[in-house]
């Protein structure tokens, strides 16, 4: 097995077995017991949003560390031991069905930890944005089915979801913390997870992205008979040259078929650019956030923008850390043992302070040195 670091997510499907998930909870309590008393809140929060941390943590808690399923577990697990009133921390969401009780969970969380209205109604809105950015405003294929919100009684937050591409099954993991969160459409990310580095996404949470996004921002301010009178000029050209508009790529299994993401969608909702119209976004993330507004519009808005106006958006793909810590022969980049080293330390310890067997701490340290590189 390679220890470098890197944090690989094939599909995998099942469940994990419920003797595994038992012994899972006890050792998660304990160590989330560990590290918010000594180290807080917040910093439970940070390490969340850590991605070598928490594929870490899958590791320990005896999960099969590359897999995409280390998400759901992880979280759900996260999800039943972690008790608001003890650790001063909540979780909300889940995957599939689950995820769509976020906010009425964060109301009664928000209540429990005794937050204002407007308060919770930041907390909802950063759970869906957040949601909405991973799902339409970067398009690499890859469709949302989890997304677990972590709150703290401070109303700090962070957000880990995930979602699949069923052409190549590869996962995606999207990791958010509120600390220093400067904007929900700019970067936003902490980390981006991922297996594959694709060489043609929208991403217009890029910098690159900014004039694209002011143009699709002055675009719903028109009246939606101006858009129409503007799809149907470049309609021919558009018919023609919709591979020019594209990046080159070389990627067979990319391409093959040609992904929905990448072209122009073939109807376009009016309702919603009529309701947009009306209600005249102030800036791309009033436009991203309005209820109606997914992919399509998005990437329709996106291909008119550089057609008609030549604001490019970006195609860089937004994947921060395929190798969180850098790998052992430096590819793509030497790995960062300071940085590791501070999260192996950190889940050692707590496993070393738990009460659990020796048999059971002997297990999970032996877990956990698999992620060590060797020198």
């Amino acid at each position: 097995m390679q220890r470098t670091g890197v944090a690989k997510l094939p599909l995998h499907y099942g469940k994990a077995p419920r003797w595994l998930v038992i012994r899972m909870q006890k050792l998660a309590r304990e160590i989330v017991t560990i590290i918010v008393d000594e180290y807080g809140s917040g910093e439970f929060l940070r390490r969340l949003s850590d991605p070598f941390w928490f594929q870490a943590l899958g590791c320990v808690l005896g999960y099969d560390w590359h897999s995409s399923g280390v998400t759901t577990v992880v979280t759900g697990v996260l999800k039943q031991v972690v008790v608001p009133e003890e650790h001063r921390i909540a979780v909300c969401g889940g995957k599939g069905k689950i995820s769509r009780q976020t906010p009425a969970e964060i109301e009664a969380i928000g209540e429990t930890f005794g937050f204002s209205e407007s308060k919770i109604e930041q907390l909802k809105y950063a759970s869906r944005i957040s949601a909405k950015v991973d799902s339409a405003a970067i398009q690499a294929g890859y469709q949302l089915y989890h997304h677990a919100f972590f709150v703290d009684e401070r109303g700090d937050w962070a957000v880990v979801q995930q979602g699949m591409c069923e052409h190549d099954k590869t996962a995606r993991r999207y990791h958010w913390l509120s600390e220093n969160l400067e904007s929900f459409i700019v970067e936003p990310h902490s980390s981006i997870v991922g297996d594959v580095k694709r060489k043609t996404v929208l991403n217009m949470t890029a910098k690159e992205s900014e004039g694209c996004r002011k143009a699709s921002v002055d675009l719903v301010c028109e009246p939606p008979r101006k858009i129409m009178r503007l799809i149907m000029s470049i309609r021919p050209a558009c018919q023609k040259s919709l591979s020019e508009w594209l990046p080159e790529t070389d990627e067979k299994e990319w391409s093959l078929p040609p992904s929905e993401v990448l072209s122009m969608p073939r109807t376009i909702n009016w309702k919603t650019l009529k309701q947009l119209y009306e209600f005249k976004p102030r800036n791309y993330e009033e436009l991203l956030g309005f209820k109606g507004v997914g992919a399509a519009t998005v990437r329709g808005l996106a291909f008119i923008a550089e057609l008609i106006y030549g604001e490019k958006p970006s195609w860089n793909d937004p994947v921060k850390f395929s190798f969180a810590y850098g790998g052992k022969d430096g590819v793509p980049y030497p790995v960062n043992r300071r940085a590791m080293d501070k999260s192996i330390q950190m889940l050692r310890r707590a496993i070393e302070d738990a009460k659990i067997g020796d048999k059971d701490k002997l297990k999970a340290l032996s877990r956990l040195r698999v992620l060590v590189p060797k020198d």
